[in-house]
């Protein structure tokens, strides 16, 4: 069902993204990767979302550092994807996913997801962008943002055997922030991705529930 195409942030810069489309789009859905890139699990979900009804579209973050990255789940991978990662700055990250906004302005509401560095990007999305709400998976960076608030609804999916995302962190976020939803589940870090060792098939079955739940609500 997917595509690439390739986007143009307000700085000229182009980057690559996975595009799928249904006949008749009910929102948008912005997919925002993990450390590993837009690889075959991220072009899944991103399909699984255009199944659902939505246009969806997933940009190549990496693509300011390295074109055409896609990673695997092993030590190594990690190791690389936290290297790319580090090398973008934050502000032009939200330049790329402004662009992605702006290419499914003509599908609806947009709402964004993201997992990993995609769940901290999520959040930015939701205080720095305009869109209609947004979902993220354990994004362990999100506490880093914490003092800028959401303009939209936001959903959180968190792991309680999370490490990256310690009792500590969610408590300081819902303290900060009680209108945002927090779930959490009894799975790892990853828990939603079935291609790492990590996956938790109940936890992402309702997780998964919840999230369509929201973009029903606030897309359509």
């Amino acid at each position: 069902m997917g595509d690439w195409i390739e986007l143009t942030a307000d700085d000229g810069h182009k980057l690559k993204a996975w595009r799928a489309t249904p006949s008749q789009p009910r929102g948008g859905v912005l997919v925002l990767q993990e450390i590993f890139g837009v690889n075959s699990h991220i072009r899944e979900v991103t399909e699984d979302f255009a199944a659902q009804g939505y246009d969806a579209i997933a940009p190549a973050l990496f693509d300011r550092a390295e074109r055409d990255v896609e990673l695997g789940y092993e030590p190594a991978d990690v190791a690389r994807g936290r290297e790319l990662r580090g090398a973008i700055a934050t502000n032009d990250t939200v330049q790329d996913m402004a662009a992605s906004c702006q290419a499914l302005a003509g599908s609806g509401r947009t709402g964004a997801v993201g997992y990993c560095w995609g769940g901290t990007l999520a959040w930015l999305c939701a205080t720095r962008l305009n869109i209609a709400c947004a979902v993220g998976y354990y994004g362990s960076g999100t506490i880093d943002f914490i003092g800028e608030q959401p303009a939209c609804p936001v959903t959180l999916m968190l792991g309680e055997k999370d490490q990256s995302f310690p009792p500590e962190n969610i408590a300081a976020i819902r303290k900060a922030h009680p209108s945002v939803s927090v779930f959490t589940y009894p799975a790892a870090h990853g828990f939603s991705c079935d291609h790492r060792s990590a996956y938790h098939a109940a936890s992402t079955v309702q997780a998964r529930e919840r999230t369509l739940d929201v973009f029903t609500r606030y897309l359509g």
